[in-house]
Formats: structure tokens, C-alpha cells, sequence
């Protein structure tokens, strides 16, 4: 036994896809879909090309430590977090500094051997150089 439609006062089974004297947007695609037959399986991409070794990641194993300093001297009273200790090139440096502008969502710049990183997130900061392979942060002041 089937239920009623109070307003047209029509029966439809539980297991109708479009009862009668209803607008089903979805039924086009569900015909279609009981008639496709189904195809072979996507294949899986093989092996990746071995891709060279990321060198920041690789400095950053590197160092033997890196260290993080709370600072507001010299920044007009604003909290600032100094990265030190990376064992990096200048340009390399400054490609790490970009990425943890795009990772932590602030403003990251080199200043001589060290980055500068805007604002106090000394764990978040801490949190993604490990992530990226730095042995040992730790965090001062």
C-alpha cells in the first residue's frame, strides 16, 4: 500500500523515483544513470618522477638549532618573533621567509641572518618549522 498525495489525492510506491504529479529535478540524472554502464577504472599514475630534495627543508635539518625571540625593541612597540639560527643562503632565506608569510597568513622579511616574522605566534611559528623539518626550535623570552 502506497501513501497519498493530500492534494491531487494520487498513490505512489516508496520506491518511485517521480510519483506522479511531481516535479523531480533529479530524475533525468537518475535515468541516465541506470543506463550507463560502467566503464573501466580510472589508472592509477604510476610512480612519481623522483623530485629533487627540497634544499630550505634540507637547511633546515641542517641547523643545529633555531631559536625564537619575542621582541618589541626597535618595531615602535609591536610584538615581533626573530627566527635565528637557520643555516640557509640569503636566497634561500628569503624563499623561506615567503613561505612562512603563506603558511602563517602574516608578514615574514629577512633581516640580515635572521627572519622577522609580524606579530606574537611564537607556537604557530614553532609548530610549522618543525613541520618542515627543523630538529630543534626553541623559544626564547
Amino acid at each position: 500500500m502506497g501513501k497519498k498525495n493530500k492534494k491531487r489525492g494520487k498513490e505512489f510506491k516508496l520506491g518511485d523515483t517521480t510519483p506522479e504529479g511531481f516535479n523531480n529535478p533529479f530524475a533525468a540524472l537518475l535515468k541516465g544513470k541506470e543506463a550507463a554502464e560502467p566503464g573501466p577504472a580510472p589508472e592509477e599514475p604510476g610512480d612519481p618522477a623522483p623530485t629533487e630534495a627540497d634544499p630550505i627543508a634540507a637547511g633546515l635539518g641542517r641547523s643545529r638549532k633555531v631559536v625564537l625571540q619575542r621582541e618589541r625593541k626597535r618595531r615602535k612597540g609591536h610584538t615581533a618573533i626573530v627566527v635565528s639560527g637557520v643555516d640557509l643562503d640569503p636566497e634561500q632565506l628569503d624563499a623561506l621567509a615567503r613561505e612562512l608569510r603563506k603558511g602563517l597568513g602574516t608578514s615574514a622579511s629577512v633581516e640580515g641572518a635572521e627572519i622577522v616574522v609580524q606579530g606574537d605566534i611564537a607556537e604557530r611559528v614553532e609548530s610549522w618549522l618543525k613541520e618542515r623539518g627543523a630538529s630543534k626550535v626553541i623559544r626564547g623570552n
